[in-house]
């Protein structure tokens, strides 16, 4: 062997013995560099799939790109509307995510952009700070994501139960349906929030402009019936032209109206309530604005952070569910890996702050479009990307005449399927209960804040988490033991913890003290995969207080991890133990039957 191959030898005497570590082989250094290169395909995904990259799937990518494109540029300037911005800000947001998302991106069908969640949540800091404090929240909302990905902190997503996901998406659409409602019927000024909203629509609704209405009445009709369109891609030109309607119906809608409302303006009549003038060209490229200046007002850094408060965990959480719930559902059998979602997002936010950005996250409707128009690979994005590029550098002077009643019909229709109404039916079918957390979570956050009605929501699933671990549930039977014994059978339904330590005692007692006669007590374990000290301490203290009734504690069909950490707290309990596979013949184990059995 060469010198080189002893170089790094390692050698370490203890007493006489000599221990030599082993010298790196090839095939040690061969994996060390596959584990390298493993992680670098992982870490940036493209490098995986381009390779394998076809003029065929550049095809399908450059439609499905187009298609979402159609639907990505209304929704934009909508959410913006939502969020309180410039209606330009929504394009900003629309392009960055496709581009970053290529390179890290795990899921071909993911759209990445605005949302109407991420609009209403950043629609309090619009008029507080506004637009640059939307967009120091994109880059710090990004920053934190990125966080959570490089610790792999994505197991605190697992902390927010279905009931509460649910419910804060539902609260989420009827707020932001209901901030829309003004606008759909041609009223001005209200507040944002869903008890303003109503408010503002039934003070002023002697206001109510009758084309504005006549026109979101009419958007809404065409949008859900060109969604009940049944095209076909694959089909003849007929089914295909149906199909690209149905998946562009956004587009046909809002194009549909600025056509007639520029109809309206050239001859002279103002009939409607226009989305007005949008700044011109491609966005401006900065840093974010880490000092702000509004109302008047300049904030440093800190005092900026301090009025965004909780928004910088909230916001990032919010995005993180959403997207990482999106990719799972279009995941379809493949694996998905949390930890690069986390990162991907994060970047699309931090470089899309440079670009004026509200916070971004998955887009439910847009990645179900892309999956629906056949999309092949990250690609598609990029195409969708463009598309909104072309649209900010030479189509907003078009987009000044889009009305604003067409875009709230798009936003309350999209509103409306977000809707999940089926959650009721499925939480009563199978755990009531869980309806408690869903409700509190909807109405917390439609009269409160989107926010604080996730942490109570949070909140309310925890306690009725902890309620139930301390409270296990018991089967307690009573039956003639095959020697005509009659024992009590007590089975825990779950792993036991401290807060349920206490309770499973007093729980025993209580049935031990209910029986006429003092019967052997029998815990059946086979459910039990888990304790701690705690609980071990109240079964000493059980085994003791059951002697002092002249009653048996037996100890039957634990497994023995719980059964070494019962024996390591007191050895004496070893003797409690049975291993017999029937209850009938605990009794002839080892030709011993208890002092304190009575037979019938």
């Amino acid at each position: 062997m060469s010198a080189r191959s002893f170089a790094n030898d390692r050698r370490v005497r203890d007493s006489d013995v000599t221990y030599a570590a082993v010298p790196a082989s090839r095939e040690e250094m061969s994996s060390v560099k596959c584990d390298v290169k493993d992680t670098v395909r992982r870490r940036i995904p493209i490098i995986s799939w381009l390779p394998y990259y076809t003029w065929d799937k550049l095809l399908q990518d450059c439609l499905a790109g187009l298609t979402v494109g159609l639907t990505a540029i209304p929704q934009g300037i909508a959410y913006a509307i939502v969020a309180g911005l410039p209606a330009q800000y929504g394009l900003y947001s629309g392009f960055v995510g496709c581009f970053v998302y290529l390179f890290l991106g795990g899921s071909k069908d993911i759209t990445i952009g605005p949302t109407a969640i991420m609009a209403l949540m950043s629609q309090s800091y619009t008029s507080r700070l506004g637009p640059d404090g939307v967009v120091l929240l994109c880059f710090l909302s990004g920053c934190v994501i990125s966080a959570f990905g490089i610790l792999q902190l994505g197991f605190l997503v697992d902390f927010i139960s279905m009931p509460v996901t649910s419910g804060f998406t539902n609260a989420a659409a009827i707020t932001i349906a209901a901030s829309q409602l003004k606008s759909l019927i041609g009223l001005t000024g209200g507040g944002n929030s869903f008890i303003d909203s109503i408010r503002a629509v039934i003070e002023n609704i002697k206001d109510t402009s009758l084309w504005d209405t006549v026109l979101g009445i009419s958007s809404i009709a065409l949008l859900v019936g060109l969604k009940q369109l049944r095209g076909d891609r694959r089909g003849s030109w007929v089914y295909k032209i149906i199909w690209v309607l149905s998946l562009a119906r956004n587009a046909v809608v809002v194009i549909l109206a600025t056509v007639l409302a520029y109809i309206f303006y050239i001859n002279g009549i103002e009939a409607f309530k226009l989305t007005g003038t949008i700044a011109e060209g491609l966005p401006p490229f900065g840093l974010p604005p880490f000092s702000i200046c509004y109302n008047n007002r300049t904030y440093n850094f800190g005092e900026t952070v301090s009025e965004l408060g909780s928004s910088l965990i909230s916001v990032p959480l919010i995005a993180i569910l959403e997207s990482i719930a999106i990719a799972k559902a279009f995941a379809k059998g493949r694996s998905l890996d949390a930890t690069q979602e986390m990162l991907a997002l994060g970047a699309s936010n931090i470089l899309g702050s440079f670009f004026r950005s509200m916070p971004t996250t998955g887009s439910f409707t847009r990645t179900a479009v892309n999956n629906a128009s056949g999309v092949q690979t990250q690609m598609g994005g990029v195409v969708t990307g463009a598309l909104v590029l072309l649209a900010c550098g030479l189509l907003t002077s078009t987009f000044e005449f889009i009305p604003k009643a067409a875009l709230a019909a798009v936003i309350i229709v999209a509103m409306y399927y977000m809707l999940e109404f089926e959650t009721f039916r499925v939480l009563w079918r199978t755990k009531k209960v869980d309806i408690i957390p869903l409700t509190a979570t909807i109405v917390c956050c439609v009269f409160l804040s989107l926010e604080y009605g996730m942490i109570i929501g949070i909140a309310v699933n925890l306690v009725l988490l902890l309620y139930f671990t301390a409270r296990p549930g018991v089967l307690v039977v009573e039956e003639e033991a095959v020697h005509g014994v009659r024992v009590l059978l007590i089975t825990p339904r779950q792993s036991l913890s401290f807060p349920a330590a206490e309770y499973l005692r007093e729980e025993v007692i209580a049935r031990c003290e209910s029986k006429a006669e003092n019967i052997p007590v029998i815990l059946d374990g086979r459910h039990v995969h888990r304790i701690d000290a705690t609980v071990a301490k109240n079964l000493k203290f059980l085994q003791t207080d059951l002697e002092s009734r002249k009653q048996t504690l037996i100890f039957w069909n634990w497994i023995p991890d719980v059964r070494a950490t019962l024996e390591s707290y007191d050895v004496s309990l070893a003797e409690h133990f049975k291993t017999s596979p029937t209850i009938g013949d605990i009794f002839i184990e080892e030709n011993q039957v208890p002092d304190s059995v009575t037979s019938e």
